[in-house]
């Protein structure tokens, strides 16, 4: 049998990782948010993401958007993820895949990655993250270049197509900055 002092350790070592997992990366700047199923396969629908896309996903979390898109519609991707758990998992869920060849995952600061290669960004990120990323987006987007949001739009930017039941914003730019309106599906 295990002693009772090493199960507690055992028991206070899980739930502090689960903590950590789940609110540590309020100490990066944003809180742990999954992304469902069907949100990020209308994401990756709206934003008609195909084998020919590079998509960059900032916060990229554990994965659900980039594994997605690189597995089911074979776009190259890349990770952005400062939280170092994060990353790991990241790393161990490229490996697991089938797809691997296809993803790559960087640990750094999404305020200091550079977006020029993408002709997809797919975010869920917190509103302040949003308003931090729209200058770094305009001032290195290709012309384009879609931008898919789910839950907080890019301020200032006018959408293509919102999803308005899974709050869904599709970006085209730079046609988003300007023009007036909200266009729905």
């Amino acid at each position: 049998m295990i002693p009772f002092a090493w199960l507690s350790v055992a028991l206070v070592a899980v739930v502090v990782v689960v903590v950590y997992f789940v609110y540590g990366s309020f100490l990066c700047g944003a809180g742990y948010q999954p992304s469902f199923p069907s949100v990020v396969a209308r994401m990756l629908e709206l934003a008609e993401v195909g084998p020919t896309d590079l998509l960059l996903d900032p916060g990229a979390g554990t994965g659900a958007i980039l594994l997605r898109a690189a597995e089911e519609r074979r776009a190259r991707v890349v990770g952005i993820e400062i939280e170092p758990i994060r990353v790991l998992v990241l790393r161990l869920r490229r490996w697991l895949s089938p797809a691997r060849s296809r993803i790559e995952v960087r640990w750094e600061n999404i305020f200091r990655s550079d977006y020029r290669p993408a002709t997809v960004v797919a975010a869920f990120l917190w509103p302040d993250a949003m308003r931090r990323l729209r200058p770094i987006f305009e001032s290195q987007l290709a012309p384009g270049t879609r931008v898919v949001s789910h839950w907080h739009p890019v301020p200032g930017w006018n959408p293509a197509r919102v999803d308005g039941e899974r709050r869904i914003f599709l970006y085209r730019y730079p046609e988003c900055r300007g023009g007036a309106g909200t266009p729905s599906d």
